[in-house]
């Protein structure tokens, strides 16, 4: 999630959360930034976030690491609060037969919903595709 924005840029599936995954989808927000030198990744103190493989990288890729304090949940509150509502307004309302037809359902909800069309009281009752946009025309 990008914070300024609360658009969803970076995200993977898999049947077991493990470092590999991570870093997928850490590699699939890439592809939606310009330049990763300097920006802040935060995670919680998962062992998956933890890895030589997800902290090389990042070092890779020039972003830094921030991690949440040991039994804070508070310091990751956007990325849970998303988590609770893909799952109040997604997954809990569905009987999925497989996991293709979840992933798309989670592809569809994302990109398609949530970060075009849900608006947020945090960023000015916009989306957060809007919101980057403002973003963008304010950069340029």
């Amino acid at each position: 999630m990008a914070l300024c924005s609360r658009k969803i840029i970076g995200y993977a599936y898999g049947t077991s959360m493990t470092a590999e995954l991570a870093a997928r989808a850490v590699k699939n927000a890439c592809l939606h930034v310009r330049d990763t030198k300097g920006i802040i990744l935060h995670s919680d103190l998962g062992s998956q976030y933890t890895s030589q493989i997800f902290e090389k990288y990042l070092t890779s890729k020039g972003v830094l690491h921030s991690f949440s304090r040991k039994g804070n949940p508070y310091d990751n509150v956007c990325i849970e609060s998303f988590h609770s509502i893909l799952k109040k307004e997604e997954i809990y309302l569905h009987t999925y037969q497989d996991s293709t037809q979840v992933r798309r359902a989670i592809f569809e909800y994302i990109e398609s919903w949530y970060n075009r069309k849900r608006i947020h009281s945090a960023i000015g009752y916009m989306t957060p595709q809007q919101k980057e946009d403002v973003e963008l025309k304010k950069a340029a």
